[in-house]
């Protein structure tokens, strides 16, 4: 190409500039890329490095003045953006013994996994949950939640745990509002336990129609669903990339718990070396149990109980532990498959 040609098209580029134009062949290759091309890195963050700073800002600011003390987890790649992936956000959120992280309510849906303590509560749309350690518990998108830690005869403990919401889903659609309760607790109207007795127990109350694509359970305790993977990994077929891998769903209608995160719990079995799989939902890990090693687009992460890790969209994963390993995760598959674009590579 002469530079005659160059030179025209320079200056037919400037020109449509200022009528807010510009020339699709010459992004066409990164709009429309052959595979993946996302900015989002593979990550970790280690709980021992981070517990520290979650200690110091439990000194420099209350829940109540912080309405949420949550470190951001912020991808190494998408700084600024308080994003884990692309779609997605992560964050350690730490309540103390006496606190009280006030209600509100937003459009983004949210998920709490439980890292560490006892003791806390979060509460939603009137019935609160005793927060345990690998509990995994959802807020709705717009409904009222708050959080409490309250004081305890022998002093009680701080209780941290894992926040996933949908933040950057809603701002890339513009759909976000929030609104604050007028008391920092919501009153309680159901007792602890209503919603698992009336929907989690394979029943439904006889009149129940499944308006929602949130599921009615709110709480989903660890203890069930360690269980569910024991018995499965004492009696079935183990996964060649997966170990045994579970999916949370709505009760009600067996799809996802939420409509725009799906989340996932699995057992590695001891001595297991996976083959290597890929999928173009980016995913979220949190360790539950055990030590491993985790190799994401070629890099290696060694891991352990509370650390944190991401997977890109369509980076290899692979897992090699010696020991029993389990891990939460969460990904925004379930939007991905309503819109057909769902892939995976095993």
């Amino acid at each position: 190409m002469n530079n005659t040609i160059n030179d025209e098209r320079a200056a037919f580029y400037q020109r449509i500039d200022k009528h807010n134009l510009m020339p699709l062949w010459e992004q066409l290759h990164n709009l429309v890329p052959r595979q993946p091309a996302g900015a989002c890195q593979p990550a970790l963050w280690s709980y021992k490095t981070l517990r520290p700073f979650l200690t110091e800002s439990g000194d420099l600011i209350s829940a109540e003045e912080a309405v949420r003390r949550v470190l951001v987890l912020e991808n190494p790649a998408l700084r600024g953006t308080a994003s884990i992936t692309s779609s997605l956000y992560a964050g350690l959120q730490m309540i103390l013994p006496g606190e009280v992280a006030p209600s509100h309510r937003h459009s983004q849906s949210a998920l709490r996994f439980v890292i560490e303590g006892r003791g806390a509560y979060t509460a939603v749309d009137g019935e609160r949950a005793t927060m345990e350690p690998g509990d995994f518990i959802i807020t709705p998108s717009w409904t009222w939640h708050d959080h409490g830690n309250p004081p305890q005869l022998e002093g009680g403990e701080p209780v941290i745990w894992l926040d996933g919401l949908d933040i950057p889903i809603v701002r890339f659609f513009d759909a976000g509002f929030a609104e604050n309760y007028e008391k920092p607790v919501q009153p309680i109207s159901r007792p602890e336990g209503n919603s698992l007795a009336r929907y989690g127990m394979n029943l439904l109350p006889v009149r129940h129609q499944a308006t929602s694509h949130t599921s009615p359970i709110f709480s989903y305790p660890y203890a069930r669903t360690r269980e569910a993977l024991e018995t499965l990994l004492r009696h079935e077929e183990i996964d060649e990339c997966d170990g045994v891998k579970l999916r949370y769903v709505n009760p009600a209608t067996g799809g996802w718990p939420m409509p725009t995160i799906a989340t996932f719990m699995q057992v590695l079995p001891r001595q297991f070396s996976g083959k290597t799989s890929r999928s173009t939902d980016a995913t979220v890990y949190s360790v539950v149990e055990g030590r491993g090693t985790v190799w994401i687009a070629d890099q290696r992460f060694d891991y352990e109980p509370r650390d944190t890790f991401v997977v890109p969209s369509w980076a290899s994963l692979r897992f090699e532990n010696q020991e029993e390993c389990v891990l939460f995760s969460f990904s925004d598959r379930p939007v991905q498959q309503a819109l057909g674009i769902l892939r995976e590579s095993r």
